[in-house]
């Protein structure tokens, strides 16, 4: 089968790799439809090389048609129409009992000291071959696919995979109070979604991003922005617009790339420059991240107000400001997608034909598989406009 593969920093290629087969009773196999290229596959073409193998295979956010499965699956079956969940679970261990899916006990990767293995994401996470292919293994099939109905396009649904879950769980871990506000820092799919499902539910959603396209996508779903770059300060910016105090509530949906912190860049550079068994140890002892968005966030969220960190982080000796975190008396929440936690309330939504989130309204750019190394670069680059690019095998 074709297959996007990682070779190296801004190096992905489209190859033949060995078609996946049916390796325990609780295997899958899909035919992939749609796979989206999220923010977090950016960290994998940039930062994150060292802990890549070459011929790994990308993607964690695939749907599609099931083909194959082993013996123990029985909630779905050959021509169901799936879309499967970033990280891998069982759904029946004490972490998924407490729906903590994330940390599911029988996938998690103890010898990274990491939680649930998820596709297509490095070493840390298990090295599980990811869905950027024509077809996917799924583990543990037995609880993770979510089945869902047929005829709408895939864009109904495909972001059941990664985006609306983080979405979801952003707001939620954000704590907003009723008729609250939040700042959405960071305006790529997660912040967009994030903000679009906090109006959903009734608050008010400021959103920061510095990238025209960015800006005017959040605004047509009723989001107030802020352009980072027009602003001369953007906490003062939002205290401005909220009586002086800042938001409830901030969501970082941005991560440890955020634009600023030269010297982290420089730091994630040159130990990206190094030998992969050279960088991996040393970024797992002594990393750091650009934390320019979350020192924002620290900033413009009130007194007493909570922090939801969905953008991924990875650095092992970020230096925080304490003080100011302990005398705002900020809560602060962060951690992978529990997918499956939130299906049922996002399938009342995705299958409403009213689009109350405007999941019709995301994607950019749909390419052919063979097309996905140009849309990495693109994406990486901010080019024409890119904010959401499904790559669609067979297309």
């Amino acid at each position: 089968m074709k297959a996007l593969t990682w070779h190296g920093k801004r190096d992905v290629r489209v190859e033949d790799v060995p078609d996946p087969k049916i390796k325990e009773p609780d295997d899958a196999i899909i035919r992939v439809t749609s796979s989206g290229i999220c923010g977090s596959d950016l960290h994998l073409y940039e930062v994150l090389g060292p802990f890549m193998s070459e011929g790994d295979v990308l993607g964690h956010e695939p749907m599609g048609i099931v083909e194959e499965t082993g013996p123990d699956v029985k909630h779905v079956k050959p021509g169901d129409r799936v879309v499967i969940p970033f990280n891998i679970s069982c759904g029946r261990c004490h972490m998924c009992e407490l729906k903590l899916f994330a940390q599911c006990e029988t996938t998690q990767v103890r010898e990274n000291n990491m939680g649930a293995a998820l596709f297509g994401y490095t070493r840390l996470y298990g090295q599980v071959p990811g869905g950027q292919a024509e077809y996917l293994r799924v583990p543990q099939a037995h609880f993770g696919p979510i089945k869902v109905p047929e005829g709408p396009p895939d864009e109904r649904f495909v972001y059941l995979s990664d985006v609306l879950p983080t979405a979801w769980q952003a707001v939620q871990w954000a704590e907003i109070p009723e008729g609250g506000s939040v700042t959405v820092l960071g305006l790529g799919p997660i912040g967009q979604m994030s903000g679009r499902i906090a109006r959903h539910l009734g608050h008010r959603v400021i959103g920061v991003d510095l990238v025209p396209e960015r800006l005017e996508m959040a605004r047509r779903h009723g989001i107030e922005v802020i352009d980072a770059d027009a602003a001369d300060d953007v906490p003062d910016a939002v205290r401005q617009l909220t009586g002086g105090r800042g938001t409830d509530s901030v969501i970082d949906a941005v991560g440890m790339e955020a634009h600023g912190s030269p010297g982290a860049k420089l730091a994630q550079t040159l130990t990206g420059l190094m030998p992969g068994n050279s960088a991996a140890p040393l970024m797992q002892r002594v990393g750091v991240d650009r934390l320019a968005a979350f020192l924002t966030a620290i900033e413009v969220v009130r007194r007493g107000g909570t922090i939801s960190l969905s953008g991924v982080y990875g650095g092992m000796t970020d230096p925080l400001p304490m003080l100011q975190m302990f005398d705002k008396g900020i809560a602060l929440r962060m951690g992978q997608a529990h997918v499956k936690r939130w299906i049922d309330d996002l399938m009342l939504l995705v299958t409403d034909d009213a689009d109350p989130l405007g999941v019709m309204d995301l994607a950019t750019h749909r390419v052919p598989l063979e097309k996905a190394p140009e849309a990495y670069e693109m994406f990486q680059k901010k080019q024409d406009g890119a904010i959401k690019v499904l790559v669609q095998p067979g297309a």
